[in-house]
C-alpha cells in the first residue's frame, strides 16, 4: 500500500497475536511504529524482535484502561518522535462469565480496557493529526460486537460501543483529513482460541463457510489498506474479517 514510508503509527496491544501481526504488517509496508504492551519488559522485547525482520519499532509501556497515563505517554511519545499518523486500537482483555455470575469489577475491567482505552488513546492523538492536517485511526472490534455472544455481555459491549466510537469519529474529524474506521475480526488463530477445547474449536469451524480459523495476517492486511491513501476516501466503517461466518 502506498504512502505509508516515514509514517508513524501507534498500535496497542502490539507484543502478540493480532496486534503483533499489525505492526509488523505496518513496518513491511514503510511506517514507524510503536508498540504498547503492559509491561515495560514484554513491550521492548516485541519490539526487538519487530525491528530485526526489518523496521524501526519501539516498545513501551502502557495501560490504556487509566486516562492519565495514556495521555502522558502518548504526549511524551510524540516530544520524541512526532505526532502520530496512525493509531491502532487493539490492546484488549476479556473477563467471561454469563451475566447472573459476572462481577462488577470484571465488567469494569472490560468496558475500561476496551471502550475507554480507545476513546483515551483517539483523545491524546488527535490534535497532533488535526495539525497535520490528517491521520488514520482504526480500531480492532469483533465479530460478537454484532452477533452478541453468550458469556461475553462486557466483551460485546465494549466492542459494539467502539462501533459507535468510531462513527462519532469519523464524522467528527472527516472535516480535518482524519478518517476513523474499524475491522471486527472473527475467530483468528491466536494464542486464547488455541486455548479452546477441540470440539469447542469444530463446532465454530463448522460455522465458518471457509472452514477455518482466519490468521492473524488476514486481519493485519485490512489495517494497512485502511491505513493507506488507498483507503483516503473510507470512514466510519466496519469491516468483517471473518471467512463469511457473517454476512
Amino acid at each position: 500500500m502506498n504512502g505509508l514510508n516515514g509514517k508513524l503509527a501507534l498500535v496497542t496491544g502490539g507484543t502478540r497475536g493480532i496486534g503483533n501481526a499489525i505492526a509488523r504488517a505496518l513496518l513491511d509496508a514503510g511506517a514507524r511504529v510503536v508498540v504498547t504492551g503492559r509491561d515495560a519488559a514484554g513491550a521492548e522485547k516485541a519490539a526487538a524482535t519487530l525491528a530485526e525482520a526489518g523496521g524501526e519499532c519501539r516498545g513501551v509501556a502502557l495501560d490504556v484502561s487509566d486516562f492519565n497515563q495514556v495521555q502522558e505517554v502518548i504526549k511524551g511519545l510524540e516530544k520524541d518522535l512526532g505526532a502520530f499518523d496512525v493509531l491502532v486500537n487493539n490492546a484488549g482483555i476479556t473477563r467471561d462469565d454469563v451475566v447472573m455470575r459476572m462481577k462488577e469489577e470484571d465488567w469494569d475491567a472490560v468496558l475500561n480496557t476496551n471502550l475507554k482505552g480507545s476513546f483515551a488513546c483517539a483523545k491524546a492523538v488527535i490534535r497532533g493529526m488535526m495539525k497535520k492536517r490528517g491521520g488514520r485511526i482504526i480500531n480492532v472490534t469483533s465479530i460478537v460486537g454484532t452477533m452478541g455472544n453468550i458469556g461475553q455481555a462486557n466483551y460485546v459491549a465494549a466492542k459494539a460501543g467502539t462501533e459507535g466510537l468510531t462513527r462519532t469519529l469519523a464524522r467528527e474529524y472527516a472535516s480535518r483529513g482524519i478518517t476513523c474506521n474499524a475491522v471486527a475480526p472473527g475467530f483468528i488463530d491466536t494464542d486464547m482460541t488455541r486455548a479452546m477445547e477441540p470440539a469447542a474449536r469444530d463446532q465454530l469451524t463448522g460455522q465458518i463457510p471457509m472452514e477455518r480459523f482466519g490468521q492473524p495476517e488476514d486481519v493485519a492486511g485490512v489495517v494497512v489498506f485502511l491505513a493507506s491513501d488507498a483507503a483516503a476516501y473510507v470512514t466510519g466503517q466496519v469491516i468483517h474479517v471473518n471467512g463469511g461466518m457473517l454476512m
